[in-house]
């Protein structure tokens, strides 16, 4: 730790700058919004629907699996262009991974809905 802070005062550092990427997540970028306005709409109706515990956990972390992976994808979108305005096959290659990755959430979403809803 080059910082030498430790135990609490770490944690709680911690959570102070996930809560700083969240909002920055929130104010700049429209793709997060949007799919937190999905997921904030989708979440209760998980909680209605789903039967027990692992339904709902199910149906939930369907959603955060968007978030969390936009989230990663901004992370990488940002460090690269971080790295200068030019282009570059190997950062386009990037960028275009992260899109992916984000697009797989987004469809694992209804099929998780549909398997525990119909299933």
């Amino acid at each position: 730790m080059a910082d030498g802070i430790k135990g609490w005062a770490r944690l709680i550092r911690a959570t102070r700058v996930s809560y700083q990427g969240l909002g920055w997540a929130i104010r700049q970028e429209e793709a997060f919004r949007i799919e937190a306005a999905i997921a904030a709409l989708l979440a209760p109706l998980a909680l209605w629907l789903g039967r027990g515990g692992v339904q709902k956990a199910m149906l939930l972390m369907s959603l955060m699996a968007v978030l969390i992976t936009e989230l990663l994808n901004t992370g990488l979108e940002v460090a690269i262009d971080r790295i200068g305005p030019e282009r570059h096959v190997l950062s386009g290659r990037a960028k275009d991974l992260g899109s992916a990755a984000v697009h797989l959430s987004l469809l694992q979403v209804p099929l998780v809905w549909g398997l525990v809803l119909l299933g």
